[in-house]
């Protein structure tokens, strides 16, 4: 089966994060990985078009193993939309949005739906950096997937920030919403992965690791331990990133 990484950082980050291309293409094979959906790091002076078009030119050289999306930043108004409608139609596979790192509330409808709304236009999928206190919890999220409730919304750490609280019971009240899915990365309980799989279907759940914020190996191993089925398994590690982000090429 083709291995997908559902979100791997490229770039050099404002906050002290980031990799390049090859140290991703590099930690990939060090585990098996065939391809990795690929965002923009939060730039230096917020530059996101640059950025944006900096990720196009990276997944272009890499053969098909990087899946570009656009990140944009909503406090912008109509230029993050018109850089949403730019970006895809150079090449970008989808939306991402950080609530957290461009300080935003993602269910803030006059600021964030029109770039929602767009995304669903143009049919690309919005991935959304999830679990953040005010920013980006599970009923927030919740709420702005169910404004294009036909349009794929994928939340990063399976939806929360580990398992805070209530909020494992919040994720599962967002995966109400049809349209959302949640990644295995940062999620240290295989037992809310498995529960995802048992209670909405094997459907809903994406294999990522968000390097370098976490470590491939060991977000891989998070799959590979979890009580999945092969078919389940196969869904997981890339046959559902496929579905929502387009074919693939290793």
């Amino acid at each position: 089966m083709t291995i997908v990484d559902g979100l791997v950082y490229l770039g050099t980050s404002h906050f002290g994060y980031g990799q390049d291309a090859a140290t991703a293409l590099a930690g990939m094979d060090a585990i098996g990985t065939d391809v990795a959906v690929a965002v923009p790091v939060h730039p230096h002076r917020g530059a996101l078009p640059a950025a944006n078009d900096a990720l196009v030119v990276a997944a272009a050289a890499s053969g098909g193993r990087l899946v570009p999306l656009c990140r944009v930043d909503p406090w912008e108004g109509d230029d993050a939309v018109a850089e949403l409608r730019r970006a895809v139609a150079g090449g970008a596979r989808g939306l991402f949005l950080h609530p957290s790192e461009e300080h935003f509330r993602i269910n803030d409808g006059p600021l964030v739906r029109p770039i929602v709304e767009c995304a669903a236009e143009l049919s690309v999928p919005v991935m959304v950096a999830a679990g953040f206190h005010l920013f980006a919890e599970p009923l927030q999220l919740a709420a702005a997937a169910a404004w294009t409730p036909g349009n794929p919304f994928v939340l990063t750490n399976g939806g929360q920030f580990n398992i805070s609280g209530l909020s494992g019971f919040d994720v599962e009240l967002a995966l109400a919403n049809a349209n959302v899915h949640v990644q295995t990365s940062a999620m240290y309980r295989e037992d809310f992965l498995e529960g995802v799989v048992t209670k909405f279907g094997p459907e809903r759940l994406l294999f990522a690791t968000a390097a370098p914020l976490f470590t491939m190996r060991y977000e891989r191993l998070r799959v590979d331990l979890a009580h999945f089925g092969d078919a389940e398994r196969e869904l997981i590690f890339g046959g559902n990133s496929t579905r929502i982000f387009g074919e693939v090429s290793a």
